[in-house]
């Protein structure tokens, strides 16, 4: 396998950020090869899922190159108060990495999946653009931004720079459960979810709504907490579920 970090200066941000990226070495032929985005949490960065699980041996006999970016505290948002990251992540990024690395661009071999923030900002941007992706996936994923908003008032001064006064309310373009109503189509969800960790409340929750919609959804939950043992096992199931292509349970 190869495994590489690049420093370079965004034209989104106007700022040098950074990226790593996972490139397998034996390929099977006889299958394409799949580009998987992982995103971070809210309190990581672009090399968390490498030094807190074993994401490398995962992958390394899968056709899966993975590229891993970095957001900061941005919730994946163009912030009110701070950089374009929305913006670095829907449109920059996916250029850079089809112009250095030559990954696939065929939505049908493209997917996206984070933890925590990561899982809402995954599934933000496979909900915007699902004519982009075959699938998401969130982990643990913060995906109902106004509940949180509603549960967490200690965290209000943080939403207020992120997302403006009235940008994580219900019918914004931030909201994942009004993004749901506007899609359609075969667009693969993964979720998953601990049953000890803060925001199980959050997840069944979305779980509900999902189950309205015709995607082809699957919800798995199991003992686990919000940390990196539970996160370790999780991405093992996003990896499967990739190779599965199908129903997955």
């Amino acid at each position: 396998m190869t495994l590489f970090s690049t420093h370079f200066v965004s034209e989104s941000l106007q700022l040098r950020t950074s990226l790593q990226v996972f490139l397998p070495d034996q390929i099977d032929k006889e299958k394409p090869m799949r580009l998987l985005y992982l995103l971070h949490g809210l309190s990581d960065d672009d090399t968390a899922w490498l030094t807190n699980t074993s994401l490398v041996r995962y992958a390394e006999n899968r056709n899966i190159a993975i590229v891993m970016p970095q957001v900061h505290r941005s919730f994946y948002t163009d912030m009110q108060t701070g950089n374009r990251y929305w913006t670095f992540l829907s449109e920059e990024l996916p250029r850079l990495v089809h112009r250095w690395l030559k990954l696939p661009t065929e939505p049908e071999n493209t997917y996206v999946a984070g933890l925590s923030m990561g899982g809402y900002g995954a599934f933000k941007w496979a909900l915007h653009y699902p004519e982009k992706f075959a699938g998401m996936a969130s982990l643990s994923g913060a995906l109902d931004i106004v509940a949180l908003r509603e549960s967490r008032p200690e965290g209000e001064a943080e939403m207020l720079a992120t997302f403006g006064s009235i940008a994580s309310h219900r019918g914004s373009e931030n909201d994942l459960l009004t993004l749901i109503d506007k899609i359609t189509g075969k667009l693969r969800v993964l979720q998953l979810c601990g049953t000890e960790d803060f925001l199980y409340s959050n997840n069944i929750g979305f779980k509900s709504r999902m189950e309205q919609t015709d995607l082809l959804y699957t919800y798995q939950e199991s003992s686990g907490e919000h940390n990196w043992e539970y996160w370790d096992y999780g991405i093992q199931v996003v990896l499967d579920w990739i190779d599965q292509k199908g129903d997955f349970a």
